[in-house]
């Protein structure tokens, strides 16, 4: 019976050392498999976040981009209101210049329409101002008669030309009265052929406006004036030459303009 009981003890003894090694091995399996779980935990944790942040760093980036796009977007929106305006602007002032092109238009046409009826009436015109011109070098006073009356030939033959608009013409023949006005208001010498009681000689010619024509030899010993009165030379005598010898200095400016003594035909009048 003991013996019995001490082979039971036994095998209790033996189950519960058996099952204590058992228990410890559990035990230190669990303390190594623990930190590895806890490791394994937090680096996926760790995963997530990163994840996460890398997540919302795109985010981030997304909405700067749309946030330039539509900043750009903002600005050439505002650059194109700007252009609509000037182009409004530009076209308000092209409206009033078409207008004002349509009223000078209008003009010119009237104007041209009006041409023909100028030309025939300013025509004769210019033709009596040539005859007229014409007629006063041949009773004025006989000083540069080949030069006036080339200008006068050069006027005639200017109106019969078809290639010179009218107004050219008219420029030309203001020119030419232009030119006698103003020899009554200058005094001139000048050399040229003398053609008196048949015979030609060279002279030294004065005039002094049109109030004297005068010559003198070449020599100085021979002077003379015209006559307007007469239509003709009459000769002077020697009192005369001193002052017509300097009349032609000042004339040509070699000498300071001085009083002269010369013969002035009294003035008569005109009724």
């Amino acid at each position: 019976m003991k013996s019995a009981l001490d082979c039971i003890h036994r095998s209790a003894f033996r189950w519960q050392r058996r099952h204590a090694v058992a228990l410890a091995a559990c035990a230190a399996a669990w303390l190594v498999a623990a930190p590895q779980v806890g490791a394994q935990t937090l680096n996926e944790a760790l995963k997530v976040r990163t994840a996460a942040n890398e997540t919302s760093a795109a985010s981030q980036d997304r909405i700067n981009t749309i946030a330039d796009q539509t900043d750009e977007l903002l600005r050439q929106y505002r650059e194109e209101l700007q252009q609509i305006e000037a182009l409004q602007a530009y076209n308000g002032q092209l409206a009033k210049l078409l207008d004002s092109q349509d009223q000078e238009s209008a003009s010119l046409r009237e104007q041209i329409e009006s041409v023909t009826v100028i030309g025939r009436e300013v025509t004769p015109l210019m033709l009596r101002m040539v005859d007229a011109i014409e007629d006063f070098v041949a009773l004025d006073v006989p000083f540069l008669l080949d030069e006036r009356r080339e200008r006068v030939a050069n006027l005639k033959a200017l109106m019969d030309r078809a290639d010179v608009t009218n107004a050219e013409k008219y420029r030309r023949i203001l020119e030419a009265y232009q030119i006698e006005n103003d020899f009554g208001r200058t005094i001139e010498a000048y050399r040229g052929s003398l053609d008196a009681n048949g015979e030609k000689k060279t002279v030294d010619f004065l005039r002094v406006g049109r109030v004297a024509l005068l010559y003198q030899s070449l020599d100085g010993q021979e002077a003379g004036a015209w006559s307007q009165k007469d239509r003709a030379w009459q000769s002077l005598d020697g009192s005369y030459r001193a002052s017509i010898r300097q009349g032609l200095r000042i004339a040509r400016k070699q000498a300071a303009p001085d009083l002269l003594r010369l013969p002035i035909p009294a003035a008569e009048d005109a009724r």
